[in-house]
C-alpha cells in the first residue's frame, strides 16, 4: 500500500504519521520509509526525519529494530516485572522477593494508631524524616545540604524528579542493560533515552562521557545492585564517574539505590560534593515488600523544592498511616534482624546457582540483587525457548536492552526461591538448553569448534 506522508517539520511529519496509522492506512508491523528516503521525497533535512522518527517513538507509536527499520508499534504489551499471567510453565524472571521474608505489617499496627493528619499540616511524618535522614546521610558527602521527600515509591520519586527538570525530547542517560521501569519511564514520558554501557563494576566511564557529550539533562544510576546485571559501582568507578560529573554540575543525577538495606555491597555515590542537582532515591518496596509503596528521596534544597511542588497538584503526601508503619517496621530489632537475614538468603541462594551452572558448563558469577545475570554465549531467546519445553519461563536479556544492539546473550534468573533440588534442575536444563542452542547452530559452545549432536 502507498500512503502519502506530509510535512516539512518534525512535528508535522510526525503529526501526518500518526493521522495515517490512526485511520488504517498503516498497520501494525508495515516498515516505514527509511529516514534518507523519507528526507529526500519530503525535501527536507535528514536531521528533520530523525526527530520526526523519535517523537513517534518516545510516544510508542512505532518501534525501531535496527537493520529492520522503523514499523508501526502493534498492541503487544511491554516487558513488566511480577509473575507472568497465564502460564503453566514455572516462573523463574519474576524479579519479586521471597514473599515469606517480607516482614508482617501487622506487629506494628498497634503503635501507629494516633490523631487523624488534617490537611495544612506537615507532609512528612516526623519520626520517618528523622530515620531516613540519618539512613540517607551516612552516604553522601559530609556536610551536603539536603532535604528529605516522600513518594510514592521509587518510580513515583524518579517520574517526578525527571519531570520538575526536563522538558519533553529531553536526552536521559540510563543504564544498558536497564531497569524496565526505568526504560518505560522515560520512553512514556517522551524523554530521549541514551544508553550507558554497564560493566562488572557498574556503568562506564566512557559511555557517561559519551552520554554527556551528547546533551543529556539527567542521569539514572543504580549504585548497587544494578537490575538486571548484579554489578555495583567500586570505589574507584564512582570516583572516576564523579570527575566526569564535575564538569557538568547542573546535569540532574538520579542513585536509585533500590537494594539499599539487603545488599551484601558498600554504597559508593557517583554525586559530587559540589554537584548542584541531585536525588538519591531508597524504596522500602524490596525489603518491606512491593505493597509498601513508599521511597524516601534526598535531595539538594532546590531540587526538594521542585519535587514538592510535583507533588501538590496530586497526592500531595503520601498516606502518614504508611509512613508512621514504615518507620514502625525500619527501626524495630527484630524486623531489622529478618532484614539482615533476608540479604544473606539472596545472597547465599544466588551463589549456590552460580556454582550449580558453572559446573553445567554455563561459568556465571553471582552480583548483588535478587537476580541473576547468566552469560549464555548463545541467544538468549533460542535459549528461553528450549527452557520452554523443558517447563521454565525466563526472561531473555533483550528485554532489558536500549538501543540498536546485537541479540543478547544473557538471561536475567530468579532462582533464590528455588530449593536445591529445583535449582539442580534448573541449572542441568539450562546447561542443556545452551548445549542444543550450540549444537543447532553447529558449534561446541566452549570451544567453538563443530558440535557433535547432543545425546539424550
Amino acid at each position: 500500500m502507498t500512503v502519502e506522508i506530509q510535512g516539512s517539520s518534525a512535528a508535522e511529519i510526525a503529526d501526518s504519521l500518526r493521522t495515517l496509522i490512526e485511520r488504517g492506512a498503516l498497520r501494525p508491523g508495515d516498515a516505514l520509509p527509511p529516514v534518507r528516503t523519507l528526507a529526500e521525497q519530503l525535501g527536507v533535512n535528514r536531521n528533520t526525519a530523525v526527530s520526526a522518527y523519535r517523537q513517534l517513538t518516545n510516544a510508542g507509536v512505532v518501534i525501531t529494530l535496527g537493520r529492520g527499520g522503523t514499523r508501526v508499534a502493534g498492541a503487544s504489551p511491554v516487558a513488566q516485572e511480577g509473575f507472568a499471567a497465564d502460564t503453566a510453565l514455572r516462573d523463574i524472571g519474576t524479579g519479586n522477593p521471597d514473599a515469606s521474608l517480607i516482614p508482617d505489617p501487622s506487629v506494628a499496627l498497634a503503635s501507629i494508631a494516633r490523631r487523624p493528619v488534617l490537611y495544612g499540616e506537615p507532609v512528612i511524618d516526623p519520626g520517618l524524616e528523622q530515620w531516613a535522614h540519618a539512613w540517607i546521610a551516612a552516604d553522601l558527602p559530609e556536610s551536603t545540604p539536603m532535604r528529605i521527600t516522600v513518594t510514592s515509591g521509587a518510580a513515583d520519586a524518579v517520574e517526578r524528579l525527571l519531570a520538575q527538570a526536563l522538558t519533553r525530547d529531553d536526552a536521559v542517560a540510563l543504564e544498558d542493560p536497564c531497569f524496565l521501569t526505568s526504560i518505560h519511564t522515560v520512553r512514556v514520558a517522551g524523554y530521549r533515552p541514551v544508553p550507558v554501557p554497564v560493566d562488572d563494576e557498574g556503568m562506564t566511564v566512557e559511555g557517561l562521557r559519551t552520554a554527556l557529550e551528547q546533551g543529556v539533562r539527567a542521569v539514572i544510576c543504580t549504585p548497587r545492585a544494578q537490575n538486571p546485571t548484579g554489578a555495583s559501582l567500586s570505589a574507584q568507578r564512582a570516583a572516576d564517574l564523579r570527575a566526569v560529573l564535575a564538569e557538568h554540575p547542573y546535569v540532574l543525577v538520579i542513585e536509585d539505590d533500590h537494594y539499599s538495606l539487603l545488599s551484601r555491597r558498600q554504597h559508593h555515590s557517583l554525586i559530587g560534593s559540589g554537584h548542584r542537582r541531585w536525588a538519591l532515591v531508597r524504596s522500602v518496596s524490596k525489603f518491606l515488600g512491593p505493597d509498601m509503596c513508599l521511597a524516601v528521596t534526598a535531595s539538594d534544597p532546590e531540587t526538594a523544592d521542585r519535587l514538592a511542588m510535583r507533588l501538590t497538584p496530586g497526592t500531595t503526601w503520601v498516606s502518614h498511616l504508611l509512613q508512621r508503619l514504615v518507620h514502625a517496621l525500619a527501626t524495630d530489632p527484630e524486623v531489622q534482624a529478618g532484614i539482615e537475614h533476608a540479604g544473606e538468603h539472596y545472597a547465599d541462594r544466588n551463589i549456590a546457582f552460580a556454582d550449580r551452572l558453572t559446573a553445567e558448563g554455563v561459568p556465571t558469577t553471582p552480583g548483588d540483587g535478587l537476580n541473576v545475570w547468566v552469560p549464555l554465549g548463545a541467544p538468549a531467546r533460542a535459549v528461553s525457548e528450549q527452557l520452554m519445553r523443558r517447563g521454565w519461563l525466563v526472561r531473555p536479556g533483550d528485554e532489558f536492552a536500549l538501543g540498536d544492539r546485537a541479540p543478547s546473550e544473557h538471561l536475567r534468573l530468579t532462582v533464590h526461591d528455588l530449593d536445591d533440588a529445583d535449582q539442580a534442575k534448573l541449572a542441568a536444563d539450562l546447561g542443556a538448553s545452551v548445549r542444543a542452542v550450540h549444537t543447532g547452530r553447529g558449534r561446541h559452545p566452549l570451544t567453538g569448534r563443530p558440535a557433535a549432536p547432543e545425546v539424550r
